[in-house]
């Protein structure tokens, strides 16, 4: 395992499914959590990567309320080896680093956060295995068949920019709604699929919500 140091992160290479992946740990600002987020980036093929900045806003978030953080570059992108594999294999990227961090962090809770494409792999991740938390930016409904998704039972965070021009705010508020138990949805009047100008924002609310729903003031 290669390691190499940065001044807010940590570098790992562990084995992944189709090879090397690539992971950067940040450590939690204030006071610890007892959980650990992974937090998965957008598309491959339309430039996704783990410094994508909704990515690291996710990031940062759930560093100031005391968890550690892992991003990672699904396989092919960045230095993480393989090729896009169509979801199936950027799944199996993510449940690989879940059990890489619950080897040696056992009885913590696990957090998962995803943009775009990365919020369809956490969603999915979230019907398979045991999750504290999701939170779900932007899920590509109209690419990818959400509708036949199992239930979604942890806790989540649903967030949506009314002027999305990639993903349709109509078509993912019309699915979040439909769902049972529905997510706690988070609506951006003023954000793009991107939230450029709105990160601030973005952080602001999300974090609160986290709080709020970690003190049982959603229902």
């Amino acid at each position: 395992m290669n390691r190499s140091f940065t001044k807010d992160k940590t570098i790992e290479h562990i084995r992944g499914p189709a090879g090397k992946l690539e992971v950067a740990i940040d450590e939690p600002i204030g006071e610890e959590r007892h959980a650990w987020g992974i937090v998965c980036h957008p598309h491959p093929l339309h430039g996704g990567n783990m410094q994508n900045k909704v990515v690291t806003t996710l990031v940062k978030t759930f560093q100031y309320l005391g968890l550690t953080t892992i991003r990672f570059n699904f396989r092919g992108v960045g230095r993480s080896e393989g090729e896009f594999a169509h979801g199936i294999g950027e799944l199996e990227d993510l449940l690989t680093v879940i059990e890489w961090v619950q080897q040696s962090n056992k009885g913590k809770e696990i957090w998962l956060a995803g943009f775009s494409f990365g919020a369809y792999i956490v969603a999915k991740a979230a019907t398979q295995i045991s999750v504290g938390q999701l939170v779900t930016v932007a899920p590509p409904v109209q690419d990818y068949s959400l509708e036949t998704l199992p239930s979604i039972l942890c806790p989540w965070i649903l967030i949506q920019g009314e002027l999305d021009d990639v993903v349709s705010p109509a078509a993912v508020l019309s699915w979040a709604e439909s769902r049972y138990p529905k997510p706690l949805i988070l609506r951006f009047p003023e954000a793009g699929h991107f939230f450029h100008g709105q990160l601030i924002e973005l952080r602001t609310q999300l974090e609160q919500a986290l709080l709020q729903l970690q003190e049982g003031h959603f229902s």
